[in-house]
């Protein structure tokens, strides 16, 4: 009679979950993605970053920016940025694309 039971592991979304679902609803990952591209050897996609940055300084914290990662932990990131992203794939070398972005589409974005 006693059948083993599945673990559960419980994450939060706060207040991030609205925020992730009006990003979605405008398709701005897509939107950036297409503007910029999309590197087969990233684990991330660029919109990707760009929802995670938003979603971190959205997130009523002042951490600085080589603590992105940790602002994730415990955090739903699958369910508010994308499948199969995990903290560990928001590293600080990641945000750096975003510098990459800037630097050399900013005029496409901005279109």
């Amino acid at each position: 009679m006693n059948e083993p039971t599945e673990a559960i592991k419980v994450l939060n979304i706060d207040h991030l979950g609205i925020i992730a679902g009006i990003i979605d609803e405008m398709e701005l990952v897509e939107e950036v993605n297409k503007k910029v591209g999309i590197k087969e050897k990233e684990t991330l996609t660029p919109g990707q970053v760009m929802k995670a940055m938003i979603l971190n300084g959205l997130g009523f914290l002042s951490a600085p920016l080589y603590l992105f990662e940790e602002f994730f932990i415990g955090k739903a990131t699958e369910h508010l940025i994308g499948t199969g992203v995990l903290p560990e794939h928001l590293r600080v070398h990641q945000s750096g694309k975003t510098k990459k972005i800037d630097r050399t589409n900013q005029n496409k974005i901005s279109s």
